[in-house]
């Protein structure tokens, strides 16, 4: 990686509904591209969301997937990072992780493998057996996902790359694996995708004592050892802007 630029930690307003809550990561990115903000960074616990892939949508079960995503007290988002389906919830945590960059595209499949690695060691100074690499019938697989023990799939990532900046985004879904399991099998059979409903689950389902908080201190040692963390808010800018991104990921 090249050399870490400081980053504004950032929180996630309480007050924002999902989609607002995703449209702030791209909101973010534009300042760091605008140079408004040197770097930033979110790590929070999100309300249970759905969020789609852009291949989904175009599935002809994506009605079907949306309504069992509602069933299941999800809302259902639209996101316009790569890959399929995720799902996460209160018993997971996300990370949104931007940094600026000079006009040079690239560097996708290197940065997921060295934020893998990272996160990998990152998991498992919690104590968890984290593995890096995808485990066969995994949902929304990815080369460079995270998995426990080899059985459950506990992070997923996707990254949005542009000549001015990039945002690197990770759920890492560390309690009530059965509530994601129960909503992921229901919507990938309208969408009619085939997976192995055994690879979706949590951390503490196979390290009990694995909390949430205690993934979050260690994310966030993470961050402080390779960056320099400014605390931050969302500006009244920001704010106003979350509006133009409503329409590409409400459903």
């Amino acid at each position: 990686m090249s050399t870490p630029a400081p980053l504004d930690l950032v929180p996630t307003p309480e007050h924002l509904d999902p989609v607002e809550v995703l449209s702030l990561a791209r909101v973010l990115l534009d300042s760091v591209k605008d140079r408004s903000r040197p770097g930033a960074l979110r790590v929070y616990r999100p309300a249970p969301t759905a969020a789609f892939g852009a291949r989904d949508r175009f599935l002809p079960g994506f009605p079907e997937a949306v309504e069992a995503a509602r069933t299941h007290g999800f809302t259902p988002v639209l996101r316009s990072l790569g890959g399929r389906i995720a799902l996460y919830h209160p018993g997971s945590l996300v990370i949104d992780h931007i940094e600026p960059a000079n006009d040079v595209l690239g560097g996708t499949q290197s940065r997921f493998r060295e934020f893998g690695l990272a996160y990998t060691e990152v998991l498992r100074q919690t104590g968890a057996d984290a593995r890096l690499g995808e485990i066969p019938g995994e949902y929304c697989p990815g080369e460079y996902s995270i998995n426990v023990a080899g059985r459950i799939k506990a992070v997923g990532t996707a990254q949005r790359v542009t000549n001015r900046g990039w945002l690197f985004s990770s759920s890492v879904v560390v309690e009530d694996g059965a509530r994601i399991r129960a909503a992921l099998t229901d919507i990938q059979a309208a969408l009619g995708v085939e997976w192995n409903p055994e690879t979706a689950g949590s951390i503490d389902e196979i390290h009990p004592g694995i909390t949430v908080e205690r993934v979050e201190e260690s994310f966030l040692a993470h961050f402080g050892t390779e960056h320099e963390l400014h605390p931050a808010q969302v500006t009244a800018a920001e704010f106003s802007a979350l509006g133009g991104f409503d329409g590409r990921h409400r459903v």
